[in-house]
């Protein structure tokens, strides 16, 4: 059984200083994780800023801060402001996010994402010593820098990864994985990858739960979750390698144009697998099954329903009273 217990921040359904007194709570309720995510909403690192003071007992995380959307120096600034903010309680995720935020939200080019994301652990590396860096990586050159705030203790830095490439990388190169849209099962296909380089290494996995509501109202929220993710191409990239056939229709009517049909074609097997549902102890066991399969640090992210109570979402979801 895992030791560590995670949520996702920002709450949905909450304005962020109205968070306070939720957040306050967690680690009494069992929680003893944070990590912010970062897409078309809140940024990665403010959240945390305010829920290192809310919740001092906390280790906080990034997962993920996309490797494209920061320059180098600005991500490494970020994150040696949050590690001095919060000493030996930050982590820094990265990761190479999609092409939907990158280029079409972003006006990035969406290029060479596994040396992106290489390139930027090792001169992260680099930067939080302190060192001077003057390197050409193979996607960006740095002529220069010094970190002028070295934190008293740097961040470990996890890679989000998917497919075996990166899955090592998290491992050879970082201090664990960040994993996603997975099901209980498909923790065993990843993990090997990353602990090739050291059983010690972490799995920090974003699991999708949807408590307390019935399967046909979870499943419908389910369903149109996995549609907008699992066809964008990265995200389809790894339902592919992992196997998942029954996806094959939802892929088919989505590239024809055909929404409506891709959103019918997804079977509830599916969902059922990738979105934890039903009443809260159940979705605790299940979230058990996640860490019995290698993950080390699971991290609650709700998703519903619409008018949803964070703080009771909180609550049913905790690992104890």
């Amino acid at each position: 059984m895992t030791t560590r217990w995670g949520m996702t921040v920002p709450l949905e359904g909450v304005p962020l200083l109205d968070q306070r007194a939720i957040i306050e709570r967690m680690s009494d309720q069992g929680y003893t994780d944070l990590w912010s995510a970062e897409a078309s909403a809140t940024d990665a690192f403010t959240p945390l800023a305010l829920a290192s003071v809310w919740a001092p007992d906390l280790r906080l995380g990034t997962a993920i801060v996309p490797a494209y959307t920061r320059g180098p120096a600005t991500l490494a600034m970020s994150a040696a402001t949050m590690a001095a903010a919060a000493p030996g309680r930050f982590s820094l995720g990265i990761g190479t996010s999609s092409n939907v935020i990158v280029e079409r939200w972003n006006s990035i080019p969406f290029e060479e994402p596994y040396k992106k994301v290489r390139d930027t652990v090792r001169f992260l590396r680099e930067a939080f010593t302190g060192a001077r860096v003057k390197t050409d990586y193979d996607t960006f050159s740095v002529k220069g820098f010094t970190l002028g705030a070295v934190p008293p203790q740097a961040p470990p830095v996890f890679v989000a990864a998917l497919r075996p490439g990166m899955l090592r990388l998290a491992g050879r190169e970082g201090d664990g994985a960040i994993i996603n849209w997975l099901s209980a099962g498909d923790v065993r296909t990843v993990v090997p990858h990353v602990r090739e380089y050291g059983e010690d290494k972490e799995i920090v996995a974003r699991i999708f739960v949807i408590p307390e509501t019935d399967a046909d109202t979870a499943r419908g929220i389910g369903r149109w979750a996995i549609s907008a993710y699992l066809n964008v191409p990265v995200y389809r990239a790894f339902h592919e390698w992992l196997g998942r056939e029954e996806l094959n229709p939802m892929w088919k009517a989505w590239d024809e144009g055909d929404r409506k049909g891709a959103l019918a074609a997804i079977p509830d097997s599916v969902v059922d697998e990738l979105i934890v549902h039903g009443p809260a102890e159940q979705c605790r066991e299940r979230i058990r099954a996640y860490v019995d399969n290698g993950v080390t640090t699971p991290v609650l992210a709700p998703i519903g329903p619409p008018g949803a109570d964070p703080a009771r979402v909180v609550r049913a979801l905790a690992p104890q009273d």
